[in-house]
């Protein structure tokens, strides 16, 4: 396997170049100098201001390549939250921002209490190694820097969600959506280093690549190092022998590009030097870190040991780069004290990797292995594929495959065989989600191990399954379905990108598997159990729009991630559905005064607003939907604006011809406003402001046409019975308005109108159906009293004032009589 050590120079070489073109040409990048060291800005993303409504999110991802130094994050937002005042706030309605390494945060799976919620900031963030299989989620602040470097992310894909809100209630279909929206803008850029030899938060900590050659292939029964079949790779500083002082570090990397059984890291001929020095090299400690993708220290590796006692074995390391540091400690302590004649201890390090031949992988390479062919499912949606193994055993098109003739035919000291399936998760799916499956036609003989980058074990797996109570149900983005003796059935929410590993561990039985038949399927599905048929899976991009992500949005009475949560019973529909349509009865009242006064056009508006209200409340709660939803709601606001305002120019006396004209003056606008932006609730102002404006019209016609005879004389200041004849209009005229109207009806409409106001405003999604019913009754009960307060006959008092002189013989004609 020469191709090895060609690839790991190929690559070598490739980072290099890139790094150099990225340097000269600035791969749509300017190099910049930080404070002497040799940084450059790798992507530099500014974020506009974006406003995130009531239970909706914003993705965001950023791509830190191996050569990236750190990560900064520039954050304002319109949020005005204390860490005091974040425990007062409903989960449900409260602005969270989270992170997570790999793929997408999602909360609403989470079990982040209030108590765990913390101001974010540098020294909060937790890093890499919390973010493995989990997130960290924050308050969202009003101002936020925050650096995040090498040595507390790994170089991956890393995602941050912003959240107004979490919770089952937040795919949950609402009748409406109010609450307070929040606002923010970011800027996110990304510091790298110019060359692939200097690395660190600053870039001025000089990496070693390692170069791997092939170092033996081992093959047949059996050989001295109890290996069989495999091929070892051999990792070197070039040959060159490292030297240390006292509490000196030494930084090397290397890139692992398969999946390899185990990583061995020794030093070989450890000495002190000079040579003539009388120390004792046996006693110094030349510990070793390693960690997965990023810079390790003393205080924060994966992985550490004293090599100059033992190697260190890392068993199933993940694919990808890791770093490994060297740390010389206790020389002086071997020297008596003195470093005078000691100054360096010098080593030559080795990295050992196994790999097993193409289809196996286990202990000495004996178990089967099979790479999962992605196949693309007609007519989905992006990245929706199942996975079947590739090879001549399988010779079927369905999703689905037949396990037992893909078994591993060993038992590994007489307790159990493992086989092993590889697949990979491509670019921008992270958004998915990943099905695995196992049905049986007698109680299930396997326990499931599935790992992201490396090989799983009995100690390390990212999430298994052994029955129904043993099983990762308790972790985060690990979803348990109808599970039985004779079914395994799982999800992995939002799955990284890369290579996934699933190994089944074959437990022995009496009947063996000759007789025995289970089905496996593998999949990348988009929305986990298809909302568990009470939603509709929904796709959207990330703000970068390089990552595809599904969400479910699930009906009026389901809730949660997958919308498996009844979140209203059937009974309790029943009584929504109830309330909202059977309220609408309402209009009847109304409507039949407007019938009895003749009111013909006031009769059909009242009449069509109820039959509409309801339909389109029947549609929005679920029970039934006559025409298209939009089509519903259009009707529905628009005739109740209709109503509304008819209910004002009903309260004037004008004419037939200037009442036609109003409605439709009005009938346009009001179709404007429910065909644009039907529940802006600046809409309700509008309309009754548009009310207000058409009975002062229809006042104003009214004086023009009864009141035109009255003539003002110029000297009218100056004479005084002429000021005596303004006198008696103005109380005639107050004395007509006092009389067309019936005072207690309309102050009976006035409270009716104000409790419509007061249960509108107490109107939220939780409690929408009870408010609403309130306000359908209050708002055509209101209507119905207004109505009822005009006078339709009134007396002489509405009449035109008469001047002095028709009194005067009005008053002699009476007096004759």
């Amino acid at each position: 396997m020469a191709e090895n050590s060609i690839l790991c120079s190929v690559s070598s070489l490739i980072l290099s170049l890139f790094t150099l073109f990225s340097c000269l040409c600035g791969h749509g990048n300017s190099i910049e100098q930080l404070a002497g060291y040799n940084t450059f800005t790798i992507s530099s993303f500014k974020y506009p201001e974006t406003q995130i409504r009531p239970f909706d999110m914003r993705y965001i991802r950023v791509d830190l390549p191996p050569w990236f130094s750190s990560m900064s994050i520039a954050l304002k937002s319109s949020v005005n939250l204390d860490i005091k005042s974040v425990e007062k706030v409903p989960k449900s309605a409260l602005p969270m921002i989270c992170f997570r390494e790999g793929s997408l945060p999602l909360p609403d799976v989470s079990n982040t209490s209030f108590g765990e919620l913390v101001a974010l900031s540098n020294s909060s963030f937790e890093g890499t190694q919390v973010l493995q299989n989990s997130e960290q989620c924050y308050p969202v602040p009003r101002n936020m820097t925050m650096k995040l470097t090498n040595e507390q992310i790994s170089a991956r894909v890393f995602y941050f969600g912003l959240f107004n809100g979490v919770g089952p209630t937040r795919t949950q279909s609402k009748m409406i959506v109010r609450g307070p929206s929040y606002s923010f803008a970011a800027n996110i850029s990304v510091e790298g280093c110019i060359t692939s030899s200097m690395q660190g938060q600053y870039c001025n900590q000089t990496v070693e690549l390692l170069s791997c050659g092939l170092s033996r292939n081992n093959s047949g029964n059996g050989s001295a190092s109890g290996f069989f079949n495999q091929s070892m790779l051999s990792c070197r500083n070039n040959f060159v022998t490292s030297c240390l002082g006292d509490e000196e570090m030494k930084i090397y990397t290397l890139e692992i590009l398969r999946v390899a059984e185990f990583l061995t890291v020794s030093a070989e001929n450890v000495r002190l030097r000079p040579v003539n020095n009388s120390g004792n090299s046996s006693g110094i400690d030349l510990m070793c870190f390693a960690r997965y993708g990023a810079m390790p220290s003393a205080t924060l590796h994966d992985f550490s040991g004293n090599l100059n006692k033992s190697p260190l074995v890392i068993n199933s390391p993940k694919v990808g780069q890791w770093y490994i540091s060297i740390l010389a400690l206790n020389l002086s302590k071997e020297t008596g004290g003195s470093q005078s004649n000691v100054s360096k201890v010098c080593y030559s390090l080795e990295l050992q990797e196994l790999e097993c031949p193409p289809g196996k992988a286990g202990p000495n390479c004996l178990s089967e292995r099979y790479m999962l062919q992605t196949v693309l499912r007609k007519d989905s949606t992006p990245f929706e594929s199942y996975f079947l193994p590739y090879g001549e055993k399988v010779m079927s098109d369905a999703a689905n495959f037949l396990l037992e003739p893909l078994l591993s035919n060993y038992s590994f000291g007489g307790l159990n065989t493992w086989t092993y399936f590889i697949l990979d998760i491509p670019h921008g799916a992270a958004g998915g989600n990943l099905h695995i499956r196992l049905t049986s036609d007698r109680k299930l003989n396997y326990e499931i191990y599935v790992r992201n980058g490396g090989l799983p074990s009995l100690v390390n797996w990212d999430y298994y399954y052994v029955n129904k109570t043993s099983n990762s149900h308790g972790s985060m983005f690990f979803a348990l379905y109808s599970s039985s003796e004779e079914k395994a059935d799982f999800y992995i929410l939002y799955v990284r990108e890369g290579t996934w590993t699933i190994a089944l561990r074959n437990l022995n039985s009496t009947d063996g598997t000759s007789n025995r038949q289970t089905t496996m399927s593998v999949s990348l599905e988009r929305c986990p159990k298809r909302c568990s048929y009470h939603g509709d899976c929904k796709s959207a991009l990330d703000a970068s729009g390089l990552t595809s992500y599904s969400f479910c949005a699930c009906d009026r009475t389901h809730g949660g991630f997958d919308c498996s949560i009844e979140i209203v019973s059937r009974q309790g529909h029943i009584w929504q559905s109830i309330a909202l349509i059977a309220s609408n009865a309402a209009a009847v009242l109304p409507a039949f005064w407007a019938l009895r006064q003749k009111a013909f056009a006031e009769w059909v508006i009242y009449t069509s607003s109820g039959i509409s209200s309801g339909l389109y409340h029947a549609c929005d709660v679920g029970t039934w939907c006559a025409l298209s939803f939009g089509v519903l709601q259009f009707f529905d606001f628009w005739l109740s604006f209709l109503a509304v305002v008819s209910t004002f120019v009903y309260l004037t006396t004008i004419g037939e011809v200037y009442k036609r004209a109003i409605h439709t003056v009005v009938a346009i606008l009001t179709s404007l406003m429910a065909i644009t932006k039907a529940t802006r609730p600046s809409n309700v102002i509008l309309v009754m402001a548009i009310g207000a404006l058409a009975l002062l019209v229809g006042w104003l016609i009214e004086f023009s046409t009864k009141y035109r005879s009255l003539s003002f004389s110029m000297d009218l200041c100056l004479n005084l019975l002429e000021r005596r004849r303004i006198r008696e209009w103005v109380n005639s005229l107050v004395k007509t308005i006092m009389k067309r109207f019936r005072w207690g009806f309309l102050l009976a409409g006035f409270m009716a109108l104000a409790m419509a106001a007061i249960s509108r405003d107490l109107e939220n999604s939780q409690n929408y159906w009870i408010w609403h019913s309130v306000w359908h009754v209050t708002i055509y009960t209101s209507s119905f009293f207004f109505l009822c307060s005009k006078v339709i006959s009134i007396n002489s008092g509405n009449e035109r004032p008469t001047d002095a002189n028709y009194q005067l013989t009005r008053q002699d004609s009476l007096s004759r009589g």
